[in-house]
């Protein structure tokens, strides 16, 4: 009856193009009435429930627990999932549903229930991350001077044009919360700045302290295993970026962090914010269940500002914003680059990390480029600064910044 049930399902959306052929568990085949470009094999009369409601939460969740199996590029398949996603009517998310999950997402964000959720994230193996991303081991979005560029030329241009924006100069102090496996301390270190950076990530605070030894740069670059929060306040910065991290503070810790990294600049000093926002007002998250996936499985506890949000919470923090760059389009295309790497190296990455977390990022690396593509989050760099002395850092005119 079930089976049944799922054909008539599927009925209509084969004859509407759906380009999927669908294996029940009994083994029967359903064809489309278009050339199939995936195939969905359900493994357990569990997936119906799934696949009945398609939001990409329930589809990625059957796909990561092993309930179907997919045959594909992933591109056809985040492009068939997005096309079953039509169905689920959950075309966004509110990650504030009342005030009870106000209290508890407010909650969240310790300094223990933080380094568990980055643990969760980037403790998987640096080995595993190897496999997609470029040598500097760079996590963030890259910027393609032309689409032709390499993975690895347009990281070396998003370093160097974060650190051209913040005009890092030699014997500038700098500082990066939320510093990764060290690319951009690194490099402000070669272009003669004394460069620190903070993670929460035990394996990256290792690699960047190799690499940082390795390249002779240990008398003016260092890595720090320490929560932000836990730099001392005494401690003054010329210059200071964050890549990639107010993503993870939360909405109502967003006025401290600036709060916080606003104290640790010093008067006429440059400040960059690099993170993805939200598309809409009003706090919403990815659509049609993306959202629930990515907190269930990839990042716990991330919440997505909106643009407006950050700027009026630096704004009250006292930092003066002057130039704002959307990205988007970059991330696109570095995510898509990243999803190609894991794909072609797949029978590495499940020895590395197990077939489910193998699975968990195959879709969300090429769901993401999907999303970025189609806006349904943006990326920003926001310029801003501390002023002070009766001077300002910057020139009249963005001739500098390119």
């Amino acid at each position: 009856m079930l089976e049944a049930h799922v054909e008539r399902w599927f009925s209509p959306r084969s004859a509407n193009g759906l380009p999927m052929s669908l294996v029940l568990p009994s083994g029967k085949r359903i064809e489309p009435c278009t050339p199939a470009r995936v195939e969905m094999r359900l493994r357990s009369p569990n997936a119906f429930r799934h696949l009945l409601n398609p939001t990409l939460s329930n589809l990625g969740s059957a796909y990561v627990e092993g309930l179907i199996d997919l045959e594909g590029t992933v591109d056809d398949i985040v492009k068939v999932a997005v096309d079953l996603s039509r169905d689920s009517g959950k075309e966004f998310e509110d990650v504030e549903p009342g005030m009870l999950g106000r209290v508890l997402r407010s909650r969240l964000h310790t300094r223990r229930r933080d380094k568990a959720a980055i643990e969760y994230h980037y403790d998987v193996s640096n080995a595993f991350y190897q496999l997609f991303l470029d040598e500097r081991m760079v996590y963030s979005c890259a910027y393609f001077r032309q689409t032709s560029d390499s993975l690895e030329q347009a990281q070396q241009n998003k370093l160097d044009h974060i650190l051209t924006k913040l005009r890092v100069a030699p014997g500038d102090t700098f500082l990066d919360v939320g510093a990764g496996w060290g690319a951009l301390i690194i490099r402000a270190a070669q272009r003669g700045a004394r460069a620190v950076g903070v993670t929460l990530s035990e394996q990256q605070h290792a690699w960047a302290t190799e690499q940082i030894g390795r390249l002779g740069l240990a008398d003016r670059c260092s890595m720090r295993l320490q929560d932000y929060r836990d730099i001392a306040a005494h401690e003054q910065y010329d210059r200071i970026a964050s890549v990639g991290m107010f993503e993870h503070v939360g909405h109502r810790n967003l006025g401290s962090y600036f709060n916080k990294l606003q104290g640790l600049l010093a008067p006429g000093g440059t400040m960059l914010m690099h993170g993805i926002t939200a598309t809409l007002p009003g706090r919403k998250q990815v659509g049609r269940g993306g959202g629930d996936f990515i907190d269930r499985y990839v990042f716990p506890d991330g919440e997505l500002p909106h643009l407006g949000f950050v700027l009026e919470s630096m704004a009250n923090a006292r930092l003066e914003v002057v130039d704002v760059e959307s990205l988007r389009r970059h991330y696109a295309l570095t995510l898509s680059e990243w999803a190609k790497r894991l794909d072609a190296r797949a029978v590495v990455a499940r020895q590395l990390a197990g077939e489910k977390r193998f699975r968990i990022w195959r879709v969300y690396l090429a769901g993401c480029a999907y999303g970025f593509a189609h806006n349904w989050m943006n990326i920003y760099q926001i310029l801003a600064c501390k002023p002070g002395h009766g001077t300002h850092p910057f020139a009249l005119t963005r001739d500098w910044m390119y």
